[in-house]
């Protein structure tokens, strides 16, 4: 071997350790994170599996045994639980199902109506009113809830699911709205014009352009709103009066008695059959989340 070969070749050998060396590092680095991430997740999802071991033992082992995997099984938690208030607990997951389908469909389709208009159409005072809307989302719910219950008792809705589901189809969120805004204008603004050209009509360019086309980031405002409106306590307890028409959460309430005589099994029971809609909901849906919200450009 020439004398002119051998700095090559020692620099070709520095070069394949370099890359090995840091090939081992990334595979250290990766391992580590991945690590991590599950020790993370298991202190996460930690609650849900103690939930669903104290779902399968008697009320006197709950909080009484500290370890996760019961003495005994108790199934019958989950059919005395459906059956242990005055009303089944599939009135309670209709009335829920009624609610939240109602309440999803009113948000998409008021809140795309309003998006549609801030992000597409010209009119008079359109920066006043979004900068308003804007303006909503730092107002707390508490802060409208006497004023809103007022209104509505005036208008005889209480103990209905009338203020639950109405104020849902007028645009009343502004969160939705603003994802939707973000989505719209990214839109090319050729296609308006080549619609108008050919005579369409505002609400025909939404209905036949902007709407097929926004299907990602109306999927999102679905799907949160599907999970918000699901586990949904405050507004229908204070709006429902009636056990026969208390959606889910307000029904799990009902397992805790003032008098010190909980069914804490069967209560336990039926949260977990309360969020497998919510957890199969977004396993089904989360690829729409996540585009959705990467293509709306929030942050």
């Amino acid at each position: 071997m020439s004398a002119s070969t051998m700095p090559a070749q020692t620099t070709a050998d520095i070069a394949h350790a370099y890359r090995q060396e840091r090939a081992k590092r990334a595979k250290r680095s990766a391992v580590l994170k991945h690590i991590f991430l599950i020790l993370t997740s298991l202190v996460m999802i930690y609650p849900l599996i103690w939930m669903f071991a104290a779902s399968l033992k008697p009320d006197n082992q709950i909080f009484g045994d500290l370890g996760l995997w019961p003495s005994e099984f108790q199934w019958e938690n989950y059919s005395e639980g459906w059956n242990a208030l005055p009303v089944s607990f599939t009135t309670f997951f209709w009335n829920s199902t009624v609610v939240t389908v109602l309440s999803v469909l009113g948000n998409v389709i008021s809140c795309s109506f309003a998006a549609y208009a801030f992000a597409r159409l010209e009119f008079s005072g359109k920066t006043i009113w979004f900068a308003l809307m804007m303006m909503t989302l730092m107002i707390p719910y508490h802060v409208v809830l006497i004023p809103q219950y007022i209104l509505f008792l005036n208008l005889g809705w209480v103990d209905s699911y009338l203020p639950l589901i109405v104020p849902k189809f007028l645009a009343g969120d502004a969160f939705f709205i603003f994802l939707m805004i973000q989505f719209f204008r990214q839109l090319p603004r050729e296609l308006d014009e080549a619609a108008m050209i050919d005579g369409c009509s505002p609400f025909k360019i939404y209905w036949a352009i902007i709407m097929p086309l926004s299907l990602p980031a109306m999927a999102t405002a679905a799907i949160f709103s599907f999970i918000w409106t699901w586990e949904d306590f405050l507004g229908p307890l204070v709006y429902l009066n009636d056990m026969k028409d208390y959606t889910v959460p307000l029904a799990l309430r009902s397992f805790i008695s003032t008098d010190g005589v909980s069914q804490y099994g069967p209560m336990f029971a039926m949260s977990i059959l309360s969020i497998l809609p919510i957890l199969l909901f977004f396993i089904i849906f989360q690829r729409l989340i996540i585009r959705g919200i990467a293509m709306s450009g929030l942050k």
